[in-house]
């Protein structure tokens, strides 16, 4: 638990961005349930919380919206989680001799000892999320060389405060001396925290699962859910997710994540990280747990409510022809507001998307979508609102907290 309040403060402290001025909470905020409320974030530029969040000014203004949904954070840390990301670009394996197989390919350093761990260094060297733009400080220089060229820069920012490496030398075994403190030790922390923190299995379904009965519209949405709706075949398990990948055909917006290559502002999600054309536009499959604490939905948050969610389930073709931009919460940013929906211009990568739709349609009644609804509200933990750590009121650093 020691490596685990470290990794709270870090959570939270603006130290390991670029400019200082944005922390992991930001994005994934105690207040919002451990994610932001907007469809694409606003990151590295960008003023305050939530849905409230805006674009910022003048030369620290954001150049580029977040490309993806601010993914949730509940129970990451399950022992059975083995894939991270929404195109699944981060796994364990021994693929570079270093325990996985991410973008960082070889440079990821050895010693991460989960893939929470090493899936916290991420954002702290993408440029739009927490690096910020070259020229404007040290750590965004680094990264366009390598990444692993930012990460020594950002470990001596946080071992050179004075109650951080008293902390890491306490928790951490292989620390004797505050210059042992590496990038490892720091993405360990947050590894350890998140881990800790977003554990949730106290809903009203794992009490259905003991002998105490849900309510009748969550129940009769419980035998939807696993039988005629389908739901289950891809939720599934005690996470209610396969890991797997599927392209649902979600109205697309935004600036996408795009490849090099790429000419247009599109995300072809898993093919991204395999380069097979069979991976077209598929994106993992979430953990339902707390689903309704964590709207709006999709990898680019493109359904504001789960009723919305569940209909484009269950028909994604006559839901996408009926989306409107205005479903899509985006804090206004007036110098991208060309480019946000220029993608549905496109009609050719609007008909490849639309062929690559692996969901088949099937017929619910709206009663049985209220009916679906409920049920997933009985995802919910009883505590989930309240957790054991919480975000913290001060970070070591001194830098205002979010």
């Amino acid at each position: 638990m020691d490596q685990a309040r470290i990794g709270r403060l870090l959570f939270y402290d603006k130290i390991l961005s670029g400019n200082k001025n944005i922390s992991c909470g930001t994005c994934h905020h105690h207040d919002l349930a451990g994610g932001d409320g907007l469809s694409l974030g606003i990151g590295e530029g960008g003023v305050g919380v939530g849905p409230k969040r805006t674009a910022g000014t003048g030369d620290s203004r954001i150049l580029k919206r977040i490309p993806r949904n601010a993914p949730s954070l509940w129970n990451l840390g399950h022992k059975d989680i083995s894939v991270l990301f929404h195109d699944g670009r981060l796994t364990a394996a021994d693929t570079y001799g270093n325990g996985f197989n991410s973008p960082a390919e070889e440079w990821l350093p050895e010693g991460l000892n989960s893939l929470l761990a090493a899936q916290a260094l991420f954002p702290l060297t993408a440029q739009f999320e927490m690096a910020g733009n070259p020229r404007e400080n040290e750590i965004a220089g680094a990264i366009h060389d390598r990444p692993d060229t930012a990460w020594p820069i950002i470990a001596k920012r946080v071992r050179t405060i004075p109650e951080y490496a008293n902390m890491f030398v306490q928790a951490f075994d292989n620390i004797d001396e505050t210059t042992d403190i590496g990038i490892v030790e720091i993405g360990n922390a947050l590894g350890a925290f998140i881990a800790a923190e977003w554990q949730s299995y106290d809903s009203p379904y794992d009490a259905w699962q003991t002998g105490t009965p849900l309510p009748d519209a969550a129940e009769r949405g419980r035998q939807l859910f696993f039988s005629s709706a389908r739901c289950a075949s891809c939720h599934a398990g005690d996470l209610f997710t396969d890991q797997s990948f599927h392209a649902l055909g979600l109205p697309a917006f935004g600036p996408g994540r795009t490849r090099a290559w790429d000419q247009i502002p599109r995300d072809v999600g898993r093919m991204g990280k395999t380069s097979l054309q069979s991976d077209a536009y598929k994106f993992r499959t979430p953990s339902l747990r707390n689903v309704a604490l964590t709207a709006p939905y999709g990898h680019n948050g493109a359904m504001p409510t789960l009723q919305s969610m569940i209909q484009h389930h269950a028909n994604p073709t006559a839901s996408s022809a009926a989306w409107t931009q205005d479903m899509a919460t985006l804090p206004d940013v007036p110098w991208l507001a060309a480019t946000d929906f220029a993608i549905r211009e496109d009609r050719a990568e609007m008909a490849r998307q639309s062929a690559a739709i692996t969901k088949g349609s099937v017929f619910i009644s709206m009663q049985e979508i209220n009916d679906l609804e409920a049920f997933l509200n009985a995802l919910t933990g009883v505590t989930a609102l309240s957790r054991p750590l919480g975000r913290p009121d001060t970070v070591p650093s001194g830098l205002p907290v979010d």
